[in-house]
């Protein structure tokens, strides 16, 4: 037997948010390398200790902004360079996201995510963006804005309008980032997510699986969210969904073991984060769904549209759930 399935991971306990600390890639790739069963009852022992294991969070995103980015995330169908037949809107009224809003509440989310296809936004922008987050807010939801990186002072404003999380993901491994990314630098992310928690937000911050990395890759992308200090407080994990006009339209499938592995890695590391199935649910089969909940997924986007790529429908999900038994937070 491989002597890393044996060798313990030692625990660092640093700050009361910050449940697990200093997590060596080489650490991190120890687990995935775990007999399968094994980990997956690691990472369910670890989810109980946390979570009632028989509930799920339900978010709903919205786009609010769609298309024209002038970024190149090789993954990214609203990239303003990639031919991908999404077309350009332009930001939403705040009236229209708040009808949205309470419709999701009523089919059971009680968290709205709110997404624009920015580099990052401008002053004006965030006018806009201050009203309809204000508006969600008083529906007694749960808001969470991504809006690309955030000059001085701007999570301050999102944060006093109502804003509770904001997304920034790493999307891969600082090793692996060049090849998906190169308009940003990696230390751009870690600096918005440096902003967004000095504003006294809740950090959501994940990334993408799929994109040709290795599994060395996949266990530094989650050493590095493990890593951060305080742990975000939710953790995006998406499968990569390959877009026609993008770089990574023809990107080899990930096995479905290595993805949820990648979800019980995630949930070791990362114990009281809420570990969201995002991008890529709706090729999943159900039985694959379920594997992952018990991997220690607590979190899924919920009805029809995420941001440009198909959800399953809320229908599909209620079945799903009650032949599981699970029940939404």
């Amino acid at each position: 037997m491989n002597a890393s399935h044996t060798q313990p991971i030692v625990i660092k306990r640093t700050t009361p948010h910050a449940m697990v600390q200093n997590w060596a890639a080489a650490d991190v790739l120890a687990l995935f390398d775990l007999p399968f069963n094994d980990l997956l009852f690691r990472a369910q022992q670890t989810h109980r200790l946390h979570f009632d294991a028989n509930r799920v969070q339900l978010s709903t995103l919205l786009s609010v902004k769609t298309g024209g980015c002038s970024e190149d995330c090789g993954y990214c169908p609203q990239a303003a360079r990639y031919h991908t037949g999404v077309e350009n809107q332009k930001l939403l009224c705040a009236d229209e996201v708040i009808e949205t809003a309470r419709i999701a509440k009523e089919n059971g989310a009680s968290r709205f995510c709110m997404g624009g296809a920015w580099r990052g936004p401008k002053q004006r922008d965030l006018d806009e963006l201050k009203k309809m987050i204000a508006g969600v807010k008083s529906l007694g939801l749960e808001t969470c804005g991504t809006f690309g990186m955030l000059k001085d002072g701007m999570a301050e404003q999102l944060k006093e309008s109502g804003l509770d999380y904001y997304n920034h993901n790493l999307d891969t491994a600082p090793e692996k980032y060049g090849d998906i990314v190169t308009t940003r630098e990696y230390d751009d992310r870690l600096d918005t997510l440096g902003k967004v928690r000095k504003a006294g937000l809740n950090v959501c911050s994940g990334g993408i699986v799929g994109m040709g990395e290795t599994r060395e890759e996949r266990a530094g992308l989650i050493a590095q969210l493990a890593n951060l200090d305080p742990q975000p407080e939710s953790v995006p994990i998406n499968n990569l969904v390959p877009v026609p006009g993008t770089p990574l339209e023809n990107a080899e499938p990930l096995d479905w073991t290595e993805f949820v592995r990648t979800i019980a890695v995630a949930r070791i590391t990362l114990p009281k984060a809420y570990v969201r199935l995002s991008a890529g649910r709706r090729e999943m089969p159900e039985a694959m769904q379920a594997l992952c909940f018990m991997a220690g997924a607590n979190s899924i986007f919920y009805g029809d549209k995420l941001l440009t790529t198909g959800n399953p429908d809320v229908e599909g999900d209620r079945r799903l759930f009650a032949k599981l038994d699970l029940a939404p937070l």
